[in-house]
């Protein structure tokens, strides 16, 4: 007997078939049969289950072919021994004795990372009928085709299963091609293929470089307000932050830089507020480098999502003496859950890191590595890159016309970069304006994360517009900005 009743959604995703499937396998795993007796006919469950019996008969071998059930004439489908157990010999759940003397984790951990700050956004923000969110993309703009054809050109029968294997510590050398022949040329870098080594996303290899370069004798130098990820990483490495201010030319040199041993950067369009490093800035940075024997991280995440027909080159485009390490990501753009980026940088360094990346998890997943090399190859990746970028600059035009329509008393600067950095009136609180845009359906990154000072300012807030349809852009924008009256009201209550 089924245990529990049988839920098939028409409208979902998930064919009929699939649906089905699942729910017997539950059960199945689930002991919720009786041992020895069969499972229900074909007609009985297309009645339950709302489907036809070809369905159900086409399941049921399915699940047969598979080893789970066993097809017996005239009497029907059980389930294979190997998958039912013996109601006697099933061990109970229950609650862990003894714990009073359990372990106390926090005094075991050397270290902690949930102790520092992060960025958060909802798990399920693309249920928000305006997501405003930074770093995420609209799902149907992805080129399911184009991936589809590249993953048969992967897996079909006549190809070689190259990509089962276990590659050690290296990488597809297709993939590394095809990134030193057509995505990095684009941002005027020239580098062998020792010279490149794949991470899972940009956020890996930061971490990679920060457990390479980085101790408590180090002191790394940061912008701010910046990229919050990125400061929690090298705190965990116990390394010395410090702070440099942003300006309309980016970063800006104090008479204490040269006391950095590292420094990380966002040259192209800064994270977060999209200002892009002047040539003048980039000298003096590069030059201080080579004067004092500095190394410089490169974070190029802004490369391919921008909407500035202007951009500037690498940072690294610049760097004769190799003292600019580049971190790019394949996955930015897009689809973030595909988690493949890169660091680019010389051949020593690239080493030490590839040896540090086998102790941590050997390579990137092979198949995914394939399936971009032959994306690429193909020319899928500059085809959507185009298409991304026509669509990118349309949504940029309707949340800017809508910010200035709607949100007159909010200032910005328009970098063409992936997102709007806003400043509020001085008296709202971005905080509490999200949990307020949130009821109404609108959601919104508060800036405070990313200022690393004291009594960082609270009027910041971040829009992004890659990820929200574009006909629902403008509505979100008045929605947000009755938000906005119902903060100031509150605050002029309080004074």
């Amino acid at each position: 007997m089924i245990g529990a009743p049988i839920k098939i959604d028409s409208e979902s995703g998930e064919s009929l078939q699939e649906q089905l499937r699942i729910y017997l396998l539950k059960n199945i795993l689930g002991n919720q049969y009786l041992q020895g007796k069969p499972l229900p006919s074909c007609r009985q469950l297309s009645l339950q289950a709302g489907v036809s019996r070809n369905t159900v008969a086409r399941v049921y071998e399915g699940l047969c072919d598979d080893g789970y059930l066993l097809s017996k004439p005239r009497k029907g489908y059980y389930v294979v021994a190997n998958y039912q157990q013996d109601e006697n010999n099933l061990i109970p759940c229950s609650a862990q004795t003894g714990t009073s003397n359990a372990p106390i984790w926090g005094e075991i951990f050397k270290k902690s990372a949930s102790n520092y700050l992060t960025v958060v956004k909802p798990a399920q923000w693309m249920d928000y009928d305006h997501p405003f969110v930074y770093g995420q993309l609209d799902t149907d703009f992805f080129p399911i085709e184009h991936w589809r054809d590249a993953e048969r050109k992967v897996t079909g029968n006549r190809r070689d299963k190259e990509w089962l294997y276990d590659c050690f510590d290296n990488d597809y050398p297709m993939l590394i091609e095809q990134i030193r022949t057509q995505v990095l040329p684009k941002r005027g870098i020239i580098a062998q293929d020792y010279e490149i080594l794949l991470t899972l996303g940009a956020q890996n290899a930061l971490s990679l470089l920060a457990e390479l370069l980085l101790d408590k004798n180090t002191t790394i130098g940061v912008e701010n307000p910046g990229y919050r990820e990125a400061i929690s990483v090298f705190s965990l490495q116990e390394a010395s932050i410090q702070l440099h201010e942003i300006d309309n030319q980016g970063i800006k040199m104090s008479d204490d830089s040269s006391e950095c041993d590292v420094f990380y950067v966002t040259p192209n369009h800064q994270s977060p507020t999209g200002v892009s490093m002047s040539q003048a800035r980039r000298k003096q940075l590069l030059a201080l480098a080579s004067r004092h024997n500095k190394i410089i991280i490169e974070d190029d995440f802004d490369s391919h999502i921008n909407t500035d027909i202007d951009s500037q080159m690498a940072l690294k485009s610049e760097d004769e003496e190799g003292r600019v390490i580049y971190v790019g990501s394949l996955s930015k753009v897009l689809s973030p859950g595909l988690r493949l980026g890169y660091i680019v940088g010389s051949m020593e360094l690239i080493d030490e890191l590839r040896s540090l990346r086998r102790l941590r998890y050997r390579h990137p997943p092979t198949n995914i590595q394939y399936q971009m090399a032959h994306f690429i190859e193909q020319g899928y990746y500059e085809t959507y890159l185009k298409r991304y970028h026509r669509c990118s600059q349309k949504r940029h035009g309707i949340l800017k016309a809508a910010l200035a329509n709607y949100l007159p008393q909010c200032s910005y600067q328009d970098h063409h970069s992936s997102a709007f950095w806003i400043k509020a009136p001085e008296h709202i609180d971005t905080q509490y304006l999200a949990r307020q845009a949130a009821k109404l359906g609108v959601l919104i990154e508060p800036g405070e994360i990313h200022f690393s000072q004291t009594n960082p300012p609270k009027n910041h807030f971040r829009l992004g517009f890659n990820a929200i349809r574009p006909e629902a852009i403008e509505a979100g924008i008045i929605k947000l900005s009755c938000a906005m009256s119902i903060v100031a009201k509150y605050h002029s209550k309080l004074n």
